[in-house]
């Protein structure tokens, strides 16, 4: 096994870029697989070909640099093909969550101002009807099979522009993806990264998880979010490696398609360790190759290691905003329950993250207290587009503020506590309570409501909502879930739903959050919707 520095230096460096990136793994990997989908494969030179000429058919419908494009469906090869051809451009790719209802897509393609949209032909429709209002309506391709549309579509665009020479304007501080994550506003805020970033998280991933060319990584988590497009697929530009493409996670699939597809590595969340472990036994198959397992928690660390046979297992702290900063070491020790050390970059010459944990008044707390978690990185995000007023309050003095409560040990291992932010952590998501609660406080018979994290038994948080009915007016349970569910995604929908005459005010008249979260009695009292 090759150490992580030597594992980059088997390619020539590269300048920052993400096709310069890419051309110094193909000049090496290039008739090796580049990545396996469920019907096709695709070798590093193949996929680069495919890209180029992506480009020249975006180029051709008018994006150039920093204008925008907006992806949206299921995991594809369209992601990776939009977001290289993009870079190639100098433009932005912005991956949009395929259960994004109108109300949330309307925003997000607004606010992004998106000269285009690559979509799933099945959700066209809502594409057409959230844009419906734009002054300037983004031009559509899409991809995927149906009878209900004629539409252009993704590969007819590749293969209808002949290949082109790009000139190369672009540079590694160019802005390349636009992830949309929620704020404590109740408005996403959309999270600008550099091709860099996204280069160099792939790098320190590469150090994090000792990755090899040989591996092949299993990407089940979405593309939309940091996770799968930072973590997985930068460790697999980084590293000249391949990966398999899954639409989504699938439960029954998963050690099937592990087997099959000769995996190496998967990222996961707490919730799917969750659920595999759960999962009938019969579905797990023995012959798999999976050597490491990143996002397993402690809850699920015992059956991973010893039922499944995963003995390499990493847990760490990342954000969209600041992506890798912590993981526990390669060769441990692993503290059960810790999100590990501060990473480092696989040369040590580049320096990586600085973390501290501050009190209120911003001042260093001794190890073993709790504070709030600030960091510097080389890979913090740019800033949020277009609100400069929310970038700015997220800094002091250059430290990035998390908004996470946490503890570090004498040993430099640090354990995260509670967040201090009004955040509910669902799916993997981050889901600003504000946004439900706006959302729920425009149902016409709705006077108060409070959306609030409580535990959920396969780890992370459950949304639980308390409403107060305007005066004279009829409403139920089931009408505030229904409200919701025409216009949030699913994974911001409430699990538990209480009807109260009144909600907790503090002294300055907010909503007593406290109080309802320390209430043993009022789960109890909620209508739970999954049963």
């Amino acid at each position: 096994m090759k150490s992580p520095i030597d594992v980059l230096r088997q390619y020539r460096p590269h300048n920052g870029t993400l096709h310069d990136a890419f051309q110094s793994r193909c000049e090496v990997r290039q008739d090796d697989v580049f990545l396996v989908l469920a019907q096709e494969s695709l070798t590093w030179r193949e996929f680069g070909a495919r890209y180029e000429r992506f480009a020249n058919a975006l180029s051709a419908r008018g994006i150039g640099h920093g204008d925008r494009v907006a992806v949206m469906g299921p995991n594809d090869l369209v992601h990776l093909l939009a977001l290289f051809a993009l870079a190639r451009l100098g433009a932005i790719m912005v991956p949009v969550n395929p259960e994004h209802r109108v109300r949330e897509l309307n925003y997000a393609l607004g606010h992004a101002d998106v000269k285009g949209v690559i979509a799933h032909i099945d959700l066209l429709s809502l594409v057409e009807e959230a844009t419906q209002d734009f002054t300037r309506r983004p031009w559509t391709l899409c991809w995927g099979q149906s009878d209900a549309f004629s539409q252009d579509s993704v590969m007819q665009a590749i293969e209808d522009v002949p290949a082109a020479i790009i000139t190369d304007t672009v540079s590694a501080s160019d802005t390349g993806v636009i992830i949309y994550t929620s704020g404590t506003t109740g408005f996403p805020k959309g999270v600008m990264h550099s091709q860099e970033n996204l280069l160099l998280a792939g790098e320190a991933n590469v150090a994090r998880l000792h990755m090899q060319a040989e591996d092949r990584v299993m990407i089940i988590l979405p593309f939309f979010h940091i996770n799968a497009l930072f973590y997985s697929l930068g460790g697999v530009l980084a590293a000249g490696a391949s990966m398999i493409i899954e639409p989504r996670f699938s439960a029954s699939r998963f050690w099937d398609v592990a087997a099959t597809r000769r995996a190496t590595i998967v990222n996961i969340i707490e919730a799917i360790g969750s659920i595999l472990c759960v999962r009938d036994r019969t579905e797990y198959r023995a012959d798999h190759c999976l050597r490491i397992a990143y996002g397993v928690r402690k809850k699920a660390a015992t059956i991973f290691r010893n039922e499944f046979g995963i003995s390499r297992l990493f847990s760490g702290f990342g954000m969209t905003e600041v992506p890798g900063v912590t993981c526990n070491p390669y060769d441990g020790p692993d503290k059960a329950g810790s999100m590990g050390i501060i990473g480092i970059h696989p040369d040590p010459g580049r320096p990586w993250a600085q973390c501290r944990i501050v009190d209120d008044d911003g001042n260093d707390v001794e190890a073993g207290q709790t504070g709030e978690l600030w960091i510097k990185s080389p890979i913090v995000m740019q800033g949020y587009f277009r609100d400069p007023e929310q970038t700015e309050q997220a800094f002091e003095a250059g430290w990035f503020k998390t908004g996470d409560l946490v503890r570090r040990d004498a040993d430099g291992f640090y354990f995260h506590i509670s967040r201090k932010k009004d955040i509910i952590r669902r799916r993997g998501e981050n889901i600003a309570a504000a946004e439900i609660e706006m959302v729920i406080a425009e149902h016409p018979n709705v006077f108060q409501v409070a959306a609030l994290a409580v535990p959920s038994e396969l780890g992370e948080d459950d949304i639980f909502v308390a409403v107060v009915a305007r005066p004279a007016s009829e409403l139920t349970e089931s009408d505030v879930a229904a409200w919701c569910t025409e216009r949030l995604a699913a994974a911001k929908l409430p699990r538990y739903i209480v009807l109260l005459e009144s909600l907790p005010l503090t002294p300055t008249h907010k909503i007593a959050k406290a109080v309802l979260r320390n209430d043993a009695q009022l789960r109890s009292q909620a209508v739970d919707l999954q049963r």
